[in-house]
C-alpha cells in the first residue's frame, strides 16, 4: 500500500490518502511532497523518506484519489504512461489545490508543525506554483513544472518564496514557454528561477532512466538550502 494516512478534506466530504514519513524526534518543519502523474510511487515515497531523515515531517498526498486511489504507474510502459496522462487530463486542479490546503491545515493543526514547505514534480511543479499563489504555504519548489507560462496572471498573489527548476531541453515545456516564465518572473522579488542546460523533464526522478545524477544533486541541494532557510 503506497499510503498510510487519511487526511480530511476541507468540507468533510472525504479523506485524502497520503504517505506520511515522520522524523525521529520533533520535526524542524514539514514538507508536502507532490507526486508526478504516476501516483505516490516508490520514487515519491523515497523523496518523502529522505525529507524525514533530514528532520522534516513529510506528507505525500494521493492527488488522483477521487478518480482512482492508490495508482502506481510507470513512464516506461506506454499503456501506463497514457493512463497517467489521462488521469492528469481529468484532474480538477482547482479542487486539487483545496486538497493541498487541507493537507496544510492538517499538518499545522493535527501534527502541530507550524512551518510547511511544498515540493512538486512535473504536474506537481505546476501545483507548486498554484500553492504559492493560492495558499499560505511558507515556501514552494517546483521541478520542471508544466503550464506555468499559462498562469502568470496569478503571479501578483505570490506572497511567500517560490523556487522553480527549469531544464532547458524539457520536451513538455518548450523554449517559448520557458521564455514566458523568465519574462514573467525574473524580476519577482519572491521568485528564484534556476535553468539546467541540456537537461530534460524528469531529470531529478529518484528511479528510472530519466534521472541525471549531477543535475538532480545540484537541484536537490538548492531545494534543501531553500527549505532550511524558509521552513526550518
Amino acid at each position: 500500500m503506497s499510503t498510510n494516512a487519511e487526511i480530511p478534506t476541507l468540507d468533510g466530504d472525504g479523506t485524502i490518502p497520503a504517505y506520511v514519513a515522520a522524523p525521529d524526534g520533533e520535526a524542524r518543519g514539514a514538507i508536502i511532497v507532490q507526486q508526478e502523474i504516476f501516483g505516490v510511487d516508490a520514487g515519491i515515497r523515497k523523496k518523502a523518506d529522505e525529507w524525514a531523515a533530514k528532520g522534516y515531517l513529510a506528507v505525500a498526498p494521493d492527488t488522483f484519489w477521487r478518480q482512482q486511489p492508490g495508482i502506481e504507474l510507470s513512464p516506461y510502459v506506454e499503456s501506463e504512461m497514457q493512463a497517467a496522462l489521462g488521469h492528469m487530463m481529468q484532474h480538477d486542479f482547482d479542487l486539487g489545490i483545496r486538497d493541498i490546503e487541507a493537507v496544510i491545515h492538517w499538518i499545522r493543526r493535527e501534527k502541530h508543525v507550524a512551518k510547511v514547505g511544498f515540493v512538486g514534480f512535473c504536474m506537481g511543479g505546476k501545483i507548486a506554483y498554484m500553492a504559492a499563489t493560492r495558499t499560505d504555504v511558507d515556501a514552494s519548489v517546483g521541478y520542471y513544472g508544466v503550464m506555468i507560462d499559462q498562469m502568470l496572471g496569478e503571479k501578483h498573489a505570490i506572497a511567500r518564496p517560490l523556487m522553480l527548476h527549469i531544464p532547458t531541453a524539457d520536451h513538455f515545456v518548450d523554449a517559448a514557454a520557458q521564455k514566458a516564465i523568465h519574462d514573467g518572473l525574473d524580476d519577482h522579488p519572491r521568485v528564484t528561477l534556476h535553468d539546467y542546460e541540456g537537461l530534460d523533464h524528469g531529470f531529478a526522478a529518484e528511479i528510472g532512466a530519466r534521472r541525471d545524477e549531477a543535475g538532480a544533486n545540484l537541484a536537490d541541494g538548492r531545494t534543501e538550502a531553500f527549505f532550511a532557510e524558509h521552513v526550518g
